[in-house]
């Protein structure tokens, strides 16, 4: 019996991509897990310019002097390590706006390819340091993701699905989330955070029956 599994989350958030490893480690060992995931919009700035902003710059704005930005960022670098997982912090150079991110994650929902799409903006942008709020970026992105490329630089040059992205990070936050990676499991229960692997596969064994 299958589990509707909810995240919201943004691609520039590195605990919503710290997160998704560590969920992904439990599926990877429960293969036949319940759950059916679908990826849901929430800007870390919704208002943000559509340019995005210089990442120094927007560091300093959001925490201040530079020992204070690697002191809110040093939890961050240390969980990582610690399970292993790739970010690579001192290659991003600019923050980007997450609107057509999320576009693109709702046409690949579309195609059955959502996952797969948020595992791509993840790493293009935490592992690789790409700018993500690029256009040209997106549609490269989307192409090695199977989706059709040419299609989506046409989508992205309008502004289809940018209201209905706005809206729904507003109703979210309208409905009491402040934060993310924030995952609702079977439309019920809700999870909040980067939680552990093992988290998960309690979680995974309580609704299979396993535990």
């Amino acid at each position: 019996m299958s589990t509707k599994l909810d995240i919201f989350s943004d691609p520039i958030c590195p605990w919503c991509h710290i997160g998704k490893a560590l969920l992904d480690r439990a599926l990877e060992q429960r293969p036949t897990h319940p759950f059916v995931v679908e990826w849901h919009p929430f800007m870390l700035n919704p208002r943000f310019p559509p340019e995005g902003m210089d990442r120094r710059e927007y560091l300093q704005a959001k925490f201040g002097p530079p020992e204070d930005v690697v002191k809110a960022y040093l939890p961050v670098q240390q969980t990582a390590e610690e399970n292993g997982i790739a970010l690579n912090l001192d290659k991003i150079t600019r923050t980007p706006s997450t609107l057509d991110a999320h576009r693109l994650i709702h046409w690949a929902g579309l195609e059955g390819r959502q996952t797969a799409v948020v595992s791509a903006l993840f790493r293009a942008y935490f592992v690789e340091g790409r700018d993500i709020g690029d256009r040209a970026e997106l549609t490269a992105i989307a192409e090695a993701c199977g989706l059709d490329g040419a299609m989506i630089a046409r989508l992205l040059n309008t502004d289809a699905d940018a209201d209905q992205i706005r809206q729904r990070d507003a109703e979210i936050r309208e409905r009491g989330l402040q934060g993310v990676p924030a995952f609702i499991v079977g439309r019920t229960y809700v999870v909040t955070g980067a939680q552990p692997t093992d988290t998960w596969l309690r979680i995974i064994d309580d609704l299979t029956g396993l535990a």
